[in-house]
């Protein structure tokens, strides 16, 4: 029979018998005991540590630092962009610039829009708000979608989901109207702005930009402009010109409050990758001189 436990009306209080009282502590001893044997029979570790549970020590696997691709010259940076290309469809090849700009600052805020001379290589839906004469030559233009308030309405009650243009055009007359929808085609980048020619009169002109072409461009938040500037298919001279160009337009378009002097001051580094693969840095001299060069043929 094991030990009994009495529990006293008087004091509330747990009364254990001598006998049990002994076995208890004896219990306790031998738990206590049990651990620091495991910890004897654990392995140590080189700084004299060891587990208490008998587990492995932890091991430490010393981490390698990739070493960063050295920049290089424009060219060069385009014809491995091309090689290393892997996919089973026809990349983007996408510039980015790291610029020495505060985007905080309105002053210094760098947006505009250039025309690639070999265009993008991508098909460009071109939607366009316009009424009566101007709606007709949007649509002898090729523009894929062409409306006025119903089309407005149309957006407003889908919220946005599966729009089917990838830029907008619209008449300064339907600017006022465009207020309704502002919300959802600003953060996708597809408010017409008078600043990129997005709000004109002559759409036609406008479409025919679109389309063979414009690309718009925009420093975010952290000063870094994105752009894809061709496909991997294209031959290097023809993504050459198109970079060059690119890089003529963000030359033109900086601020006047930025510090320096010159081109290495504004633009503080530039990469060059594919939709799928690695960047490859680009020496800004070569850049630089692209696009002093594209400018003084224009």
């Amino acid at each position: 029979m094991g030990p009994v436990v009495v529990i006293t009306s008087a004091t509330r209080r747990l009364y254990v018998p001598p006998a049990a009282a002994g076995a208890a502590a004896a219990a306790a001893q031998a738990a206590a005991a049990a651990p620091a044997a495991v910890a004897a029979a654990a392995p140590t570790s080189a700084f004299g540590l060891r587990t208490l549970d008998g587990l492995p020590l932890p091991t430490f696997i010393p981490t390698k630092v990739k070493p960063r691709r050295e920049p290089v010259p424009l060219l060069d940076a385009i014809k491995q962009v091309q090689a290393q290309a892997r996919a089973n469809f026809d990349e983007t090849v996408e510039l980015a610039l790291r610029l020495g700009i505060d985007p905080r600052r309105g002053d210094q805020m760098v947006r505009g829009a250039t025309m690639l001379p070999h265009g993008t290589g991508k098909a460009v839906r071109v939607c366009v708000f316009a009424k009566d004469e101007a709606a007709e030559a949007a649509r002898a233009a090729g523009a894929d979608v062409v409306g006025s308030d119903s089309l407005i309405q149309q957006i407003q009650e889908s919220g946005g989901s599966n729009l089917a243009f990838d830029k907008c055009i619209a008449t300064p007359d339907m600017m006022p109207k465009l207020g309704k929808v502002a919300r959802i085609l600003g953060p996708r980048g597809l408010m017409p702005n008078p600043k990129l020619g997005t709000v004109t009169t002559n759409v036609a002109e406008a479409i025919g930009q679109m389309k063979k072409g414009r690309v718009e461009f925009r420093a975010d938040k952290g000063g870094v402009v994105h752009a894809g500037l061709g496909k991997v298919s294209f031959d290097s001279d023809r993504l050459h010109a198109n970079i060059a160009t690119f890089a003529a337009a963000i030359m033109a378009a900086r601020p006047k409050g930025v510090k320096g002097s010159s081109a290495g001051g504004y633009i503080l580094s530039a990469t060059l990758s594919s939709t799928m693969g690695a960047g490859v840095p680009i020496t800004l001299p070569s850049l630089v001189a692209a696009g002093q060069s594209m400018g003084k043929s224009k």
